[in-house]
């Protein structure tokens, strides 16, 4: 069983992350923390709260940072996500409590008090985890690794060059990615082969139960906006390739490569550098997630959906 922070900006795949994670019994899920992301920092929070209420997924859920380390402005994907952060399913009223610590804070609480290293699973901009190793690089060394969503070795979307998660807030991801933990990347070459076309939304809706009805009304929303925005048949299911990846590593094929994030160049900002070839001769610092089995990776959303009913 592997220890994760689950660290996120619910969204649709973040909730569907959160599902996953929840329940899967190869995981123990010691917290989520919330960043501003695909909406502002109190949306992506309630979003969170209601997702675990709703599946009864019993975890401290802590907010975080509300902005970027840098930047002035946190950039939010409202087109895709909609006005909540995650438009279409309906929750009952709001009563499971936020906890009082700092994302942050929790984060460097829950290494600094672990007898054996943790995951950092990142599905959202990579401020809070930024934050927690400028404020106590100590805890560096308890991570035992970091599998986030986001990057690209080829094309952005959020700009030509870059994906959302890592414009977002790039100086963050700049810290992350030379912090020395090992990485996992889920990029957009990876999560674009993750489309949840209609046939499986269909297959997930007949499993039935409250999990499956989430499922259901989450990819209701998110495969028209998608479709909307970048003309996808299907949404790519983005943030739960992270979560697939800890289940079972052989659902992606990864490739290691010395991987850096682009912090300086006005059209490229946020761009993840990814030398496939070596050209650079510098040491691998990641796993680039390259291709993905997709039969394999539906199959453990199914399972997970269907633990619910368990």
């Amino acid at each position: 069983m592997e220890k994760i922070i689950l660290d996120c900006d619910p969204g649709h795949d973040d909730a569907v992350a959160i599902l996953m994670a929840g329940i899967h019994p190869s995981i123990e899920l010691l917290g989520i923390t919330t960043v501003a992301g695909n909406q502002t920092l109190n949306k992506t929070t309630i979003n969170a709260l209601n997702v675990c209420q709703y599946l009864n997924i019993d975890v401290p859920v802590c907010s975080g940072m509300s902005l970027p380390m840098v930047r002035k402005v946190q950039t939010i994907a409202d087109d895709i996500h909609g006005e909540s952060g995650l438009d279409g399913p309906v929750f009952d009223k709001l009563t499971k409590e936020l906890d009082k610590r700092h994302a942050v804070n929790f984060i460097i609480e829950t290494l600094k008090n672990s007898n054996e290293k943790i995951t950092l699973v990142i599905t959202g901009p990579m401020t809070n985890v930024a934050m927690a190793f400028r404020m106590d690089p100590s805890i560096i060394e308890k991570v035992k690794r970091i599998i986030f969503m986001g990057g690209s070795y080829q094309l952005g979307n959020v700009t030509p060059a870059a994906e959302f998660n890592i414009f977002a807030d790039a100086e963050a991801a700049y810290v992350v990615f030379n912090s020395g933990v090992p990485l996992v990347m889920m990029g957009l070459d990876l999560t674009r082969q993750a489309l949840c076309y209609p046939s499986i939304v269909e297959r997930m809706g007949k499993i039935g139960g409250n999990a499956s009805k989430l499922f259901v009304d989450l990819m209701g929303f998110f495969c028209k906006t998608q479709k909307q925005v970048f003309g996808w048949e299907g949404g790519p299911l983005h943030d739960p390739t992270c979560i697939a990846y800890l289940i079972d590593e052989s659902c992606i094929e990864t490739k290691d490569m010395y991987s850096e994030v682009e912090i300086r160049s006005e059209k490229c900002y946020g761009r993840t550098l990814c030398d496939y070839f070596g050209v650079t001769k510098n040491k691998p610092n990641s796993k680039v997630s390259i291709k993905l089995d997709i039969e394999k990776f539906w199959n453990i959303v199914e399972e997970c959906i269907k633990l619910y009913n368990k």
